[in-house]
């Protein structure tokens, strides 16, 4: 049977999409050690990295929906790993801080996972993983436009 058109991109978006789903799965797996969600890594992650954000900026930040952060900073609210404040002269606008626990946590935590994905990477050179980097910018920046 003769190739069609579409097959090429199909088996090749298939092999990127099982590879990023079977390498995610292996380099969060350190999480469940930690009672973490992959979101609430995310968001401690954000916070541990950039500072103080309000709640819109961690929900770009992540690429997640504002509703979806929400009952995430709810939970790590819960456990004690975060705090919101309410700014002095908008009441509506929430800044998110890690807390002292929720530092400790994210560094242990970022610590592992950092380990792990070198760990993952280390089946492609340097080149490769250069060159991958590239190509995936490449795809992303892409945005939809033919």
């Amino acid at each position: 049977m003769p190739e069609r058109p579409t097959d090429l991109p199909l088996k090749t978006y298939t092999k990127l999409m099982r590879a990023a789903e079977t390498v995610t799965s292996r380099v969060h797996r350190p999480l469940a050690l930690h009672n973490l969600t992959i979101s609430q890594f995310s968001v401690l992650e954000a916070l541990y990295h950039k500072g103080s954000l309000c709640q819109r900026d961690i929900a770009a930040k992540i690429l997640k929906s504002s509703g979806n952060i929400t009952m995430v900073i709810d939970n790590l609210e819960k456990r004690g790993l975060v705090r919101r404040e309410r700014h002095s002269e908008d009441r509506r606008y929430l800044t998110i801080h890690l807390t002292t626990e929720g530092t400790t946590l994210i560094a242990q935590a970022f610590t592992m996972i950092a380990a792990t994905i070198s760990s993952e990477m280390a089946a492609l050179t340097p080149q490769e993983q250069t060159l991958l980097g590239t190509l995936c910018k490449k795809l992303g920046l892409k945005g939809g436009t033919n």
